[in-house]
């Protein structure tokens, strides 16, 4: 009997939609202190798939843009956020800004931040020994930015810069789309749908921490007849952590020959040959992940492997989003 194409878990309409604040400047407003923007392909791409909340911390305080820039300088009371040509301390009022907007903010799912930016840096802000010309004598998160890492140690914070390296960008991809639908299973609230999204991200638990994986399972099975609320919430924090690092190529490739087995009876000896053939330089780090991926996601289909199909790992994302473009920094 012929087998029919499996049905993928998501034709793109169907992904879930997440939830990401953006910086404003990155494409929506002339809000930088030059009063431009910066127009960013990565921002733009995810548009179509994602619901964004676009801040701008500086003109949120009243520096407007236009403006003087502000920037970090150490001093005996600590890293204060001056704005130079005016003689303005701006750290309370950013400060203030950090608290009350991630207080009002809905659940998200992730943010991408502006990159070496005093305010949304999130790592890689300049400081300097004064509020004088000179040169910077660290780096360090912005105000804004370190609030957000504060506040969110475990949703995934990017700058447009790191996103411009493709495996920093797909395992971004990657955990924005599987934490949204977590969102919904949250806020269902039913045991049902968490089984559910359990049983869908299995390979993606076996990829990113096979601990875990036991773990959330053990928490699914709920031997202890717990309350299906307490459970969800102890759920989703275990979901969130195990996602907090990309994976390591062993565990994905393990992952990958576990796959073939699902397939591997109905392959002939050369194709099976090929797709090893393609795992061993995904594994040496000389091929991205699509290489391969691309190869079993086909056999899904045509075989009509309903399991896999349905499994998050194989279609994580929509494929719109595998942009081409890599910067070859910043590898995970």
């Amino acid at each position: 009997m012929t087998s029919q194409p499996a049905q993928t878990p998501y034709p793109e309409s169907q992904f879930p939609r997440p939830r990401i604040v953006v910086s404003r400047c990155l494409g929506f407003d002339h809000c930088r202190y030059d009063g431009s923007t910066i127009p960013n392909p990565i921002v733009k791409a995810l548009g179509e798939f994602v619901d964004y909340i676009t801040p701008c911390p500086e003109v949120e305080i009243g520096l407007g843009a236009p403006r003087p820039p502000v920037r970090i300088v150490q001093t005996p009371q600590g890293p204060r956020l001056l704005q130079p040509a005016t003689g303005r301390d701006v750290t309370d009022a950013m400060q203030a800004f950090a608290q009350t907007f991630l207080d009002s903010l809905p659940p998200v799912d992730g943010f991408i931040l502006k990159n070496r930016s005093p305010s949304c840096g999130i790592k890689d802000a300049k400081i300097y020994a004064s509020a004088d010309k000179g040169p910077a004598v660290g780096t360090r998160p912005g105000f804004f930015g370190g609030a957000v890492l504060e506040r969110f140690p475990d949703l995934p914070v990017e700058d447009e810069g790191r996103l411009t390296n493709r495996a920093i960008r797909e395992h971004f991809f990657t955990v924005i789309f599987a934490l949204a639908d977590l969102r919904q299973v949250v806020q269902e609230g039913r045991m049902a749908a968490l089984v559910d999204f359990h049983s869908r991200h299995k390979f993606l638990l076996m990829v990113y921490h096979q601990a875990r994986l036991r773990e959330l399972g053990r928490i699914v099975a709920n031997p202890e007849k717990r309350p299906t609320s307490d459970l969800i919430q102890e759920y989703a924090q275990g979901f969130r952590a195990a996602l907090a690092r990309p994976p390591r190529r062993p565990a994905v490739y393990n992952a990958l020959t576990h796959a073939l087995g699902y397939v591997s009876e109905r392959l002939s000896p050369s194709e099976r040959a090929f797709f090893l053939q393609t795992l061993q330089p995904y594994r040496e780090g000389r091929v991205p992940l699509s290489a391969p991926l691309a190869v079993l996601r086909s056999w899904i289909v045509r075989f009509g492997v309903d399991y896999l199909a349905q499994q998050s790992f194989f279609f994580p994302f929509p494929e719109a989003l595998i942009i081409p473009l890599d910067s070859g920094c910043g590898e995970v």
